[in-house]
């Protein structure tokens, strides 16, 4: 066991922050870092990282399933559709994150999200052309960022083009998470499955 790394009762040396929580484990292990480029996934992280702003990220974690089911498992084209009625039945909605702000934000991404993709061809094309094979001091870095230039910028693109709860924090963990970056520490055994993943991606 080091400072930034954890050896679990699995065997596993991973990122300390999953602590021994089952659910935080296999986001980690499994999804945390990992490259994806499904439009409606893609639009599901960035949207449950703007939830998060505020609360911790296994808070949400925990209310993913009923964040799908209340966002029609963040279709672009479903969620751009909801109108008042809908966000009034999902401010009565217990099993999510009930803050107006973030719902509309939400509704309003998805159709700027819609737009991205009619220009971009993907949400993928446009947030990965933000990246590098591998980014420098990724494994070495003595501490993680809350934000970074790049998160800056790409905050400030988003924010000309109309999308809203976006600012730099939420968009470099959500960097982190779709492996725009790679922030497992250096000796998390998870770190190389995800550089294996991401040089996939970019060498194709």
């Amino acid at each position: 066991m080091t400072d930034d790394c954890l050896t679990g009762s699995d065997s596993v040396t991973r990122c300390r922050w999953p602590g021994n929580d089952k659910l935080y484990i296999s986001y980690h292990d499994e999804e945390w870092g990992f490259p994806e480029t499904d439009n409606a996934k893609l639009f599901e992280k960035i949207s449950l990282e703007g939830f998060q702003s505020g609360l911790s990220w296994i808070t949400i974690l925990r209310k993913r399933e009923n964040f799908r089911r209340a966002f029609c498992d963040f279709d672009l084209e479903i969620v751009s559709k909801f109108g008042e009625k809908k966000i009034k039945a999902l401010l009565s909605d217990e099993g999510i994150v009930r803050h107006e702000g973030k719902i509309r934000s939400v509704i309003n991404n998805s159709q700027r999200a819609l737009q991205l993709i009619e220009e971009q061809g993907s949400l993928a094309q446009y947030f990965y052309s933000q990246s590098q094979p591998v980014e420098d001091g990724d494994c070495v870095k003595k501490s993680i960022p809350s934000q970074t230039e790049r998160s800056v910028e790409l905050s400030k693109d988003l924010k000309r083009r109309g999308w809203t709860w976006i600012g730099p924090t939420t968009l470099y963990a959500f960097m982190q998470s779709m492996g725009v970056v790679n922030d497992h520490v250096a000796k998390c055994e998870i770190r190389e499955m995800v550089e294996r993943e991401r040089k996939k991606l970019f060498l194709t």
